[in-house]
This record gives structure tokens, sequence and C-alpha cells, in this order.
């Protein structure tokens, strides 16, 4: 908005994209929610004028001194304000994420019900030069996608849950054995002082 802003002195401006790095080519953002990248750092930007002319009164701007972005009539957050702008920008509004994602979700079905259609159709039709498309289907039918994603997190689940029964089963094992370990210890201690009364006992103790 503020380069938009800053060259329409120039013309009227077409558009205006951002990018990392020079010559590539800016990915149209089809959800606000997904595969938003965050560029940080200095930036390229391609200022697209609706006629010709706005470019060659854009280069004549360089003689009249650097462009301000931020003014008092059009400042540009920065600071704490900033910070706060951000943190609203990042709240997501459910109703409208669900929005999207059911949306997406149906053009998916579609598209997935269009192309089962389409192989069930073309299924044992030989092409044009004779040959026939033979498709190996599961003796099982396939399960929907709610029952196969469902399946997966149990078995996830599960996963989870033997290797939390191992990690258990170590720790109960390495504290069996410190145990075993102490037992040993207070043992030949026990016995070390019997033997050393014996000797004393005998007049024999010869700590040298």
């Amino acid at each position: 908005d503020s380069l938009s802003r800053l060259f329409a002195r120039c013309g009227c401006v077409q558009s205006v994209d951002i990018c990392e790095k020079p010559g590539e080519k800016k990915e149209k953002l089809t959800s606000k929610f997904f595969n938003c990248k965050t560029v940080t750092g200095f930036q390229v930007a391609y200022v697209v004028f609706r006629k010709p002319a706005g470019v060659q009164a854009a280069k004549a701007l360089s003689r009249e001194g650097p462009l301000l972005i931020s003014t008092e009539s059009h400042p540009v957050k920065t600071g704490i304000s900033k910070w706060i702008a951000s943190y609203a920008a990042s709240v997501v509004d459910r109703e409208e994420l669900k929005a999207e994602v059911d949306a997406y979700m149906q053009d998916y079905d579609k598209k997935i019900a269009e192309e089962e259609a389409k192989a069930a159709k073309e299924e044992g039709v030989p092409d044009e030069e004779g040959w026939v498309k033979v498709t190996r289907k599961g003796r099982k039918p396939g399960l929907p996608r709610t029952e196969a994603a469902n399946l997966r997190v149990l078995e996830r689940e599960k996963r989870k849950r033997a290797r939390k029964e191992l990690l258990n089963f170590y720790a109960w094992q390495h504290r069996e054995t410190k145990r075993e370990h102490i037992a040993q210890l207070r043992k030949k201690f026990e016995e070390d002082k019997q033997r050393i009364a014996l000797m004393r006992a005998q007049r024999k103790f010869r700590p040298y």
C-alpha cells in the first residue's frame, strides 16, 4: 500500500509485487491461512503501471531525492503498535477458516468423484490403439476418508502406547538393576565388617 501510494504520483499503479529475490515470480496466494511464507530482511519490489509513461516518470523520481514511506499523513506502524497489529492479524477467525476448509474439501471430494467416475467409464474400453487399461482393485472395498483417517489415528496411538510401555519397562529394569547393585554393596560391606571383627579378635589385623 505504501509503495502504491508513493508511485501513484507517476501514474496509475496496476500492481505491486514484493519478492524475496530479483527475477523470481511471486506465487499467487490462494489462502490467507495456509502456505503463507513470511520473508524477512531485504526484498525486491516490482511496480507495474497501467501506462508506459508511468515508468518514465518513476525514473525521473531519482532526481527529486529519497521517497519517504512513513509521513505524518500516512504513518507506518512501528514498535509496539506494529507488534499489536501483527498479533491481531495472526488471530484466526474460526468461522472464516472453517468456511475455507469446507470449500476446499468440497472441491477435493468433487475432483476425486470425477476421477473415479472417469476411471469407471474408461475401464474395459480399448483406446485408439486397441489397448485395454486394466486396473487392479483390492478385495476389500475402499474405506471412506473419515474411517481411514480414524484407523490411522488408532494405529498411531497404538504405536505410541507400545513405545511408552517399552520405555517404562526399560526404566523399571534400570531401577531393579540399581537396587540389586546397592544390595550387593551392602552385603559386601557387612561381610567385610565381620571379617575385620574376626581378624581383630584373632589379633591378626594389619591395616598396612
